[in-house]
């Protein structure tokens, strides 16, 4: 990747803490893709599965504008971050949700709550940048503000989907 016009991202051998910072919301940002296409494929056929794919979709587009503004800034995406962040969301599906072989009802009831606050997270980078938006020229404001109204719907919706999944689990007799 061709870095001209780009700022450095080392300054006197140092890392800058953007750098770090979009790295570490990179990571957690694959992590979220892989969270969400894994909680739409098993909500496939339920009435929550259209709504799943299509926030999969933005999710995976929410990353895809993350990747444009660390290249807009100069930031090279760290790769050791992005591969430990698939890992980690593979390992996370090992979890224990008292059942062996199939997949627990209350698996959907916690991986919401986990998009949920993946989703706030990312609303949180949104605002920072946006914020850095009136001092830097190379960040789109109106663009941050369509992505922080989109972190916003994603969030409303997954409560409420979150909310549903826990009356429905929560008042159920087995899991």
């Amino acid at each position: 990747m061709e870095r001209t016009g780009r700022a450095p991202a080392r300054s006197g051998g140092r890392t800058r803490p953007i750098d770090v910072y979009l790295n570490d919301h990179l990571a957690g940002a694959t992590g979220g893709v892989g969270l969400a296409r894994r909680i739409a494929g098993a909500q496939q056929g339920s009435p929550a599965g259209p709504t799943l794919r299509e926030l999969a979709r933005e999710v995976a587009r929410d990353r895809d504008s993350l990747l444009e503004v660390m290249s807009q800034l100069g930031v090279e995406p760290r790769r050791y971050k992005v591969l430990a962040a698939r890992a980690g969301e593979k390992v996370a599906r090992l979890k224990s949700n008292g059942r062996l072989v199939r997949r627990s009802p209350l698996s959907t009831l916690v991986e919401l709550e986990a998009m949920h606050l993946g989703v706030e997270g990312k609303a949180s980078l949104w605002r920072a940048l946006r914020a850095l938006a009136d001092r830097d020229p190379r960040l789109s404001a109106s663009a941050l503000d369509a992505l922080l109204e989109r972190a916003r719907r994603q969030a409303e919706t997954l409560e409420e989907l979150r909310l549903r999944q826990a009356v429905a689990v929560l008042t159920a007799r087995r899991t």
